[in-house]
């Protein structure tokens, strides 16, 4: 299997805000990586920071809120980085084509 024929998609479940001015504290996503054989996930969460300049919350698009999730882990120490989190889907994915590892008992057959 090649890495090339992994499909990374990054989500936003949910996004938490305050109600008096739209200001988006937190947002939900996820991350599938698809092969066409083979899915992983990952699901995580980031608080952000409150900027000096709102986008109204009606105005938020979902690839513009992405971006600012890749951004957030990819700067915060402790955070695996996007691509980090990609290579730990494309692991799961390998592993599950080539397993390395089994579970079961050798009298049960």
């Amino acid at each position: 299997m090649a890495e090339s024929s992994t499909t990374f998609n990054w989500a936003v479940n949910n996004l938490e805000r305050e109600t008096a001015d739209g200001f988006v504290f937190t947002a939900h996503y996820t991350v599938t990586a698809a092969d066409g054989t083979y899915t992983s996930g990952a699901y995580g969460s980031v608080a952000f920071d409150r900027p000096d300049t709102l986008i109204p919350f009606s105005d938020l698009t979902e690839e513009l809120v992405i971006s600012w999730v890749k951004d957030r882990i990819n700067n915060v120490e402790g955070l695996a980085s996007a691509e980090q989190v990609e290579e730990a889907l494309q692991s799961q994915l390998n592993e599950q084509h080539v397993p390395t590892k089994a579970g079961g008992v050798p009298w049960a057959s």
